[in-house]
């Protein structure tokens, strides 16, 4: 009882330093990405913290897996270092009694790991795609960047705004150019306004500018000057995000056996297994040889998550294109990393068995 408590108080401290530090990288990579596009326009300064919200979300199931994963491995090459395993070992405790420990810890979070794996973490893609997609459909006016060049959504023109005055949709030091029918047109004014017409269109009225028109490439060109000049906003259409695997949910998967879906739901259903698998093979991964360097057996554990985690990604990609069926993509990469488990197990207890098994 002396070393589950021991080991429950130690693996709970390092799994909140672990998810943290995970965590923070985790939050602050994206706020960099979302930051970029609201800049560029892409999204809108007030989506920043929805879509952080739901991109973290998205993330947690593999996040927790290797906060697991990282917090027994961490642990135990501590005691080998400090001798402490040594000292459980020479008291005739097999390696194999630390299964039951590292399992009451790590099945909870397990738990949680699936409940996010197979509800939660696809509500977030779904509302994340489905938030970028009216995004992406607001008009041009919205999509307006003070300071930088925005194109409009039909791509046939260009908007360029120096600031905004006020909160009236008022702007200064406006150029747009556009491109119909051949002839290049691009419009300069000092101030501006957006106004809706009692139909319901929009338009942004440019004041007092100039109209540059003409042909590219000739001197065939022509300059208008005007007091007023309205130019129409094209409204879209809002439309739901698209049935992509990733928003769906388990039973529409189940539904429709489509090989795609198919390798989405082994993905889904394969990240608790895989936190099961490497919270377990974290015990013999994490000895620690004094001769050699300490870092070694931390190379070569983060080596084994990344081969896992890839061959996992391998199997989902055959089992979408329809190279293998879904019965054997969804166990096969599993016993394999559990029959290494086995491997490991054996040879951490019993260092002579595989030497032997070899001369023979």
């Amino acid at each position: 009882m002396i070393h589950r408590r021991a080991a429950y108080r130690e693996f709970a401290g390092t799994a909140v330093g672990v998810f943290v530090t995970l965590f923070a990288v985790l939050l602050t990579t994206q706020l960099i990405r979302l930051l970029d596009q609201a800049a560029g326009g892409k999204i809108t300064p007030e989506s920043v913290i929805a879509l952080l919200g739901f991109g973290a979300l998205g993330y947690l199931p593999v996040l927790l897996s290797l906060t697991v994963f990282i917090s027994v491995l961490l642990t135990f090459s501590r005691w080998y270092r400090d001798s402490e395993m040594v000292i459980w070992l020479s008291s005739g405790m097999p390696l194999s009694a630390w299964i039951r420990p590292v399992l009451q810890f790590s099945l909870p979070v397990i738990a949680v790991i699936t409940l996010l794996s197979l509800f939660l973490a696809p509500w977030a893609h779904k509302q994340s795609e489905t938030f970028r997609q009216r995004l992406d459909q607001r008009d041009d006016i919205s999509r307006l960047s003070p300071g930088s060049f925005n194109e409009s959504s039909s791509a046939d023109r260009v908007f360029f705004v120096e600031g905004v005055a006020g909160n009236e949709g008022q702007v200064r030091n406006v150029f747009v150019s556009s491109m119909q029918n051949g002839r290049m047109g691009v419009v300069a004014t000092a101030q501006g306004k957006t106004e809706i017409a009692p139909n319901g269109d929009r338009f942004i009225v440019l004041e007092h500018g100039r109209r540059y028109e003409g042909t590219p490439g000739t001197a065939e060109y022509r300059v208008m000057e005007f007091d007023r000049y309205a130019i129409r906003i094209e409204a879209k259409d809002v439309t739901l995000a698209a049935h992509s695997p990733r928003v769906l949910s388990v039973p529409e998967l189940i539904r429709d056996p489509r090989p795609a879906y198919l390798a989405e739901l082994l993905w889904r259903i394969g990240t608790p297994v895989t936190a099961l698998i490497l919270s377990l093979l974290a015990i013999p991964l994490a000895f620690v040889n004094p001769r050699a360097g300490r870092a070694n057996n931390l190379i070569f554990a983060l080596l084994t998550y990344m081969i896992y985690n890839n061959l996992l990604s391998v199997s989902q990609a055959w089992v979408a294109q329809g190279r293998i069926s879904f019965g054997i993509g969804v166990w096969v990469v599993h016993l394999m990393m559990f029959v290494l488990l086995v491997v490991m197990f054996v040879r951490r207890q019993n260092p002579l068995f595989l030497g032997r098994m070899r001369w023979r």
